[in-house]
């Protein structure tokens, strides 16, 4: 457990989306003042039926309510609303080892970085729910591949940020999919970030899970393919260009076979249409050729904001931040 003293000055917010979580919220409250002695930890209580909020406000946390439903929503009112110098995000549902915050706040110090991640890892059968596991590897492996940047649990919902992340954040997404547009804001500007492996439990009994498999997962897809559209614009509008020449091609090349062999078109219907798939490719390739210098102008924008905020806080003292060597991994490889 790390010493008070490990960050001295540093104004440290947690912030704990919840919805319904009356068996838990108390334990997580507790597990962070414990772990990180003078943190202000948020809850906030987004739609809650149960007393969500009075055993959140009784072990100490500041309370807040947003009444828009989804993390997203959630997140999106905190990271405006809280003024900090490092932000931790954790659910409430006393999954995530609140034990590990101090080592990844110490990491966010000694980069110094702007996203420290939470990997999650667990010993315990059924921490995962059947399917979640398997999603999660092939979203970290399509986000990975799409955006050119190792990610090891993008959807891990505990993560510490530096100031100017947070600032910089533009937030749309409404529920569960804002840990994909976390982690694609981190790989589009290149932000420097930090992999550090966590504990990860079994929900506690009475607790219930808030995800849906199919629904969630079919809507993280959804946002996956947007952010590729903004953000990769020339590799989106390039596929669908691709696939609509092939289609021209198919359809025309026989029809010039035939022309060169007969001096004859008997079949121009077809000719046209192959001729209107080659202009609606070629339409399409020059969207995603304006589109892509256009996203180079909106990242030297977000690029600008990002600086004009404050880095990440120094240490005072290098000898006071000691991570352990084996808990973190950096760019993907153990440090």
């Amino acid at each position: 457990m790390s010493d008070p003293a490990s960050f001295p000055g540093q104004r440290i917010a947690a912030i704990v989306p919840c919805h319904n979580e009356e068996p838990t919220v108390a334990a997580v409250v507790r597990d962070l003042q414990l772990a990180v002695p003078g943190i202000t930890v948020y809850v906030y209580d987004n739609n809650s039926s149960d007393r969500t909020a009075e055993l959140a406000r009784a072990a100490g946390a500041i309370v807040r309510h947003e009444a828009r439903k989804g993390k997203g929503n959630v997140l999106r009112r905190a990271f405006a609303d809280i003024d900090a110098d490092i932000y931790v995000t954790i659910d409430g549902d006393d999954t995530y080892e609140a034990a590990a915050l101090p080592r990844m706040i110490e990491a966010l110090l000694e980069g110094p970085y702007d996203h420290v991640l939470g990997v999650r890892s667990s010993g315990e059968a059924g921490s995962y729910r059947p399917g979640h596991e398997t999603g999660n590897r092939m979203f970290n492996r399509m986000v990975s591949l799409l955006f050119r940047s190792q990610v090891s649990d993008m959807l891990s919902g505990y993560r510490v940020f530096s100031r100017r992340f947070v600032k910089s954040f533009p937030a749309v997404s409404k529920k569960f999919e804002i840990e994909t547009e976390l982690t694609v804001h981190m790989t589009s500007l290149r932000l420097p970030q930090v992999e550090v492996e966590i504990g990860f439990g079994e929900r506690p009994e009475g607790s219930e899970s808030k995800l849906h498999t199919y629904t969630d997962g079919f809507k993280i897809l959804y946002l996956i393919v947007q952010l590729v559209r903004h953000e990769r614009p020339t590799l989106f509008h390039g596929i669908i260009a691709a696939a609509l020449a092939l289609i021209s091609l198919g359809l025309g090349v026989p029809v010039v076979l035939e022309y060169f062999e007969t001096g004859f078109v008997p079949r121009f219907p077809t000719a046209i249409l192959a001729a209107a798939f080659m202009g609606v490719a070629v339409l399409v390739g020059c969207i995603g050729i304006i589109l892509d210098a256009l996203k180079r102008g909106r990242r030297e924008a977000a690029r600008l904001a990002y600086l004009r905020l404050e880095p990440p806080p120094q240490p005072q003292d290098a000898d006071v931040l000691q991570p352990d060597a084996e808990a973190l991994r950096f760019d993907g490889k153990t440090k």
